[in-house]
């Protein structure tokens, strides 16, 4: 197991202080430029795999990158995003999925999740890409979740006004944990490889 204590030691001795004019500006500064949206998976490393630098991405993680549609009543995801978008102004937003993501598979698969009710319960938001998925595939769920939280997105008012008047753009990802390749799925469904 990573010892924590080694790793934040690593850090504070060899990390922060080749960046530390960055910190120092991050101390009064927060203008992050994308708000990511991903997966809760451990594997999946936003800063890792856009290869960001502290202060440049929102990232807010859910278990299968699920985003509920907006409501009145207030929730962490809702809040997040409209501060990300409405407040510090992201110009760009990402959902990304992944392979292998266990909300997909438990519900490709069908497991029971009566022992996990609030489990089950979240995954409720995915229930549009179940009936939209073209099979039972893991990799045909996910990237219909992808589409569907999209369209979960749009219904925020933040987002709905920052894409229509051209200040944020939104886009789909799925990140293939084995390969490290990307696919970004627009909103018609059309793919397309993330070039490096």
């Amino acid at each position: 197991m990573h010892d924590l204590a080694a790793g934040v030691t690593h850090f504070q001795r060899d990390v922060f202080p080749a960046k530390a004019q960055l910190f120092a500006r991050l101390a009064t500064t927060h203008r992050p430029e994308t708000l990511f949206i991903g997966c809760s998976d451990a594997r999946v490393v936003p800063e890792l795999i856009t290869h960001s630098e502290p202060g440049e991405l929102f990232v807010i993680r859910t278990a299968g990158n699920l985003v509920p549609a907006y409501t009145l009543i207030a929730d962490g995801v809702g809040a997040s995003i409209e501060y990300a978008v409405g407040v510090l102004r992201v110009a760009r937003i990402v959902v990304c999925g992944h392979s292998g993501c266990g909300a997909m598979t438990a519900l490709a698969e069908r497991h029971d999740l009566s022992a996990t009710p609030t489990i089950a319960q979240w995954l409720r938001h995915a229930d549009t890409a179940v009936a939209q998925a073209a099979d039972d595939a893991v990799a045909a769920l996910v990237r219909a979740n992808v589409l569907a939280q999209l369209a979960n997105l749009a219904t925020h008012p933040s987002v709905a006004h920052a894409v229509a008047a051209g200040i944020a753009t939104v886009e789909g990802w799925v990140f293939d944990i084995g390969t490290g390749a990307i696919t970004v799925i627009d909103d018609a469904g059309a793919d397309s490889v993330l070039a490096a």
